[in-house]
């Protein structure tokens, strides 16, 4: 099935351990969407500026990416500069350029609206809501979310909570959200705000799900030489939405491999600078490395 997926597209400027990268494509819903695309066609909607150039269009739409919800503004794109620290694990914001997506009002396209899996990528929980008002009967709507609208729009994020089916927050964000300290009760706490699915990223450690019928962990996939770790949650995302949306019924099972799938391309994201691993990869690879993720858990 198809899958739409709200959020911004942007130029990176990337500083690791590795070197630099700049003006690079990014933006949450660019890198959620070259994951995606590798499971089932993704629809995107999103804004950039004047100056966003043809060849990064063209690479989307080369990878069944449906680009009719991209609105071309006057102005610039997003611009985001950041710096990881030597282990990964941090990193600073050099600068930000909100840009054209400062004022984004998401417009979903009449075709879009009646597409049953819905990714949300962080933002302001009032225009994620005006997603959902858009759309006609979603059948599994999942949201990101971070600190920022936790502590700023709380009541805004409790709302939106009680409208969709999944969640994605990373540890500190979880217990931040329920005054939980233990990461356990802050999971099951966050199942009582409304989502029927949280999911708990934990980075290089891995993640937990949280759901009314099962707890689930799993770890990160082995990978030995970490590029650059942008995108790593939106590509997760992207993989565990694209592997669901093309399943038959959301099953204990199905979910439970959607999981693994969005560990594998993470895992692929994170190997080379910006989207570049990501939009040169292919399912075929995919499969090599899930099955690689299977054994190594099994240790079989």
């Amino acid at each position: 099935m198809t899958l739409l997926v709200v959020g911004s597209t942007a130029f990176d400027t990337i500083e690791t351990p590795f070197g630099k990268a700049e003006k690079c494509l990014g933006g949450s819903s660019t890198y959620f969407g070259l994951a995606a695309r590798l499971f089932t066609p993704v629809q995107l909607v999103s804004v950039v500026g004047e100056d966003f150039p043809a060849e990064h269009k063209q690479l989307l739409a080369d990878r069944d990416i449906d680009l009719a919800g991209l609105e071309i503004k006057p102005g610039k794109t997003f611009s985001w500069h950041g710096r990881y620290s030597a282990d990964m694990n941090n990193r600073d914001t050099i600068d930000v350029q909100l840009n054209t997506f400062g004022d984004f009002e998401p417009k979903v396209p009449e075709s879009y609206r009646d597409t049953p899996f819905v990714f949300l990528a962080n933002g302001s929980p009032a225009t994620q809501a005006s997603v959902v008002d858009q759309m006609t009967d979603p059948r599994f709507v999942v949201a990101d979310t971070m600190d920022l609208w936790i502590d700023n729009d709380r009541d805004g994020l409790l709302a939106l909570l009680k409208r969709i089916d999944g969640l994605i927050v990373n540890d500190s964000e979880v217990k931040s959200l329920t005054g939980e300290s233990n990461l356990i009760a802050a999971g099951k706490a966050a199942l009582k705000l409304g989502p029927t699915m949280v999911i708990v990223k934990k980075g290089e450690h891995g993640c937990f799900v949280f759901s009314n019928y099962f707890h689930y962990a799993l770890p990160a996939y082995p990978t030995e030489t970490v590029v650059d770790p942008t995108g790593a949650g939106d590509s997760f995302a992207g993989g565990f939405m694209g592997y669901l949306a093309n399943c038959d019924i959301i099953s204990l099972a199905n979910m439970q491999r959607a999981v693994a799938y969005g560990t594998v391309t993470a895992s692929l994201n994170v190997e080379g600078f910006g989207v570049d691993c990501l939009a040169n990869t292919d399912r075929a690879t995919v499969e090599r490395r899930y099955q690689e993720l299977m054994q190594f858990v099994s240790g079989v």
